[in-house]
């Protein structure tokens, strides 16, 4: 009988040993569902003074609207690599800020947005570290209900497309328009609307079940381009714009309130070169674990 026992036990802990460390695959394979807001950081808007960095030269006003799907898949317990698409919008006016030089500028743009990423996620914390045997499937075990926290980067394309909102409030694509000289002069090169960027940031995750997470992320984005907004160097000749591209060009590149002398006169400082444009996401998740199925209908295992 004693041996009997023995043997029992010595299964149950081998069992029990590999049990836990494949726990995770329940959630290997997840969909999730992302709703939030946008941000965007660059030279129109913006705050009181020039040149701030990320959110000190935050502007509220400027805040759209953002959705995304997502696909997760784990590793391990604690790496997992995320697909991410999304799509929203990213706003600027020069309207919004209380800085007198922008403000005089008087530039304003919108844009669609469309990115595709791909993200390395690091779990930094997870509540059920330390209360692995909750994992098992026994009646009047919470086992599933848990948290974790965290830290994600990765690398993506993003496509934009900058328009402005003329006096009759009708909107114009920017980028045919030529507003800094693109293309005008062979100094001054097109730029290009797809781009790279770099996602990272944080999120926390709540799981409430063996399929469904709940949780959210706040996400900046690094990219390699002034030209969000169309606005990046210097003015050029107006009467250039205005003979190759029209009076509408011409307005767009200095609709200047002509509040500050001297400061839309070309050569003068339009942007910022020097610091590229970024944005930000904030956004809710949903999220549904497909292999959970396989799991829920194997009798056959413990979890």
């Amino acid at each position: 009988m004693k041996s009997k026992n023995t043997i029992f036990i010595v299964l149950f802990l081998i069992i029990t040993h590999n049990i836990y460390p494949q726990s995770w695959r329940i959630n290997r394979h997840a969909i999730g569902l992302n709703l939030g807001v946008t941000n965007f950081l660059g030279d129109l808007g913006g705050g009181k003074s020039i040149g701030q960095p990320f959110i000190y030269d935050l502007d509220i006003q400027a805040t759209r609207p953002l959705i995304g799907i997502t696909y997760n898949y784990k590793i391990d317990k604690v790496n997992s690599l995320s697909t991410h698409l999304s799509f929203g919008y990213l706003r600027g006016d020069d309207a919004f800020t209380k800085n007198p030089i922008r403000n005089n500028r008087n530039l304003n743009f919108r844009s669609p947005i469309i990115e595709l990423t791909e993200q390395y996620e690091l779990i930094l914390y997870n509540s059920l570290k330390g209360r692995e045997t909750k994992r098992y499937k026994l009646r009047g075990v919470k086992g599933w209900t848990n948290y974790e926290i965290y830290a994600f980067v990765g690398i993506g394309l993003f496509w934009f497309n900058p328009q402005g909102k003329a006096p009759d409030g009708k909107w114009h694509n920017l980028k045919p328009l030529c507003t800094e000289g693109q293309g005008l002069d062979p100094q001054r090169k097109p730029y290009h609307r797809l781009q790279f960027t770099i996602p990272y940031g944080v999120g926390f995750r709540y799981n409430t079940s063996r399929e469904w997470s709940y949780g959210f992320a706040i996400a900046p984005r690094i990219t390699f381009t002034d030209y969000i907004d169309d606005c990046s160097t210097t003015y050029f000749n107006n009467d250039i714009i205005r003979n190759m591209k029209g009076d509408l060009a011409a307005y767009f590149a200095d609709p200047s309130k002509g509040e500050v002398s001297g400061q839309t006169l070309p050569g003068e400082q339009r942007g910022d070169p020097k610091d590229k444009d970024s944005y930000f996401f904030i956004y809710f998740t949903v999220n549904y674990s497909i292999s959970a199925l396989q799991y829920k209908t194997n009798k056959a295992k413990f979890y």
